[in-house]
């Protein structure tokens, strides 16, 4: 007789505090300069203070969170630097990476599309947090094919704040959604046509646009 099998066992206290509060600021239900409490924090996750602490520590050495003694944690705006440090990263990764996947790769062809059709279907229902994942997959895919492990760990370290940014922008500027949309079509375009300069101006206009628009000074 086959006896059921045990239900998987929940994380820990610390990590589920953790993914609360990165999620929250990630896809800015908590933006920056709000102050979180501990109290509150471990009565919204069902927990005892001191995983919170543990949880609040460590996002504070992600750079997401400043911890002040006694009153909380406030959770960090964007600044112009880390936007301008970002872009500046990111074209330096990502136009390299797009010149090495000419000629384009058919598998890598393929989930290009897939994640295309996936961003789109996100945004008809209206799922920022979901686009934006999305949207950093289809360029993080580039990069991983450039075949340059260096390189790729060093993309993965932007990850949240590309989220964050990313949600951002389409949060202040609904129509950029419909058009980061367009702009990852025509990166694939080049791709597909074999055209490694054009790819990458595509890529430079696209990844540059970010900048501008996290500062609300362009559309």
């Amino acid at each position: 007789m086959r006896m059921p099998s045990a239900a998987p066992p929940s994380p820990p206290a610390a990590e589920r505090v953790y993914a609360h509060v990165k999620e929250a600021v990630l896809d800015r239900r908590f933006e920056g300069g709000t102050l979180l409490t501990e109290g509150e924090l471990a009565e919204a996750v069902g927990v005892s203070r001191t995983p919170v602490r543990e949880a609040l520590l460590k996002l504070e050495m992600e750079g997401l969170l400043k911890l002040y003694p006694k009153k909380g944690a406030l959770v960090l705006a964007v600044s112009a630097q880390e936007i301008s440090d970002v872009v500046e990263t990111r074209l330096l990764v990502e136009e390299f990476a797009v010149r090495r996947a000419v000629p384009l790769p058919a598998p890598l062809l393929a989930r290009l599309e897939e994640l295309l059709d996936e961003q789109r279907r996100r945004a008809d229902e209206g799922d920022l947090r979901a686009v934006a994942v999305s949207d950093r997959c289809f360029h993080a895919e580039i990069v991983r094919h450039a075949g340059n492990q260096i390189l790729s760990k060093l993309y993965d370290q932007l990850r949240d704040r590309q989220l964050r940014m990313g949600v951002a922008v389409m949060e202040a500027h609904p129509d950029r959604v419909a058009k980061n949309i367009a702009e990852h079509a025509e990166i694939l375009a080049a791709l597909r046509d074999g055209d490694a300069e054009g790819a990458a101006r595509c890529v430079r206009s696209h990844v540059s646009r970010v900048k501008v628009l996290v500062r609300g000074e362009d559309r």
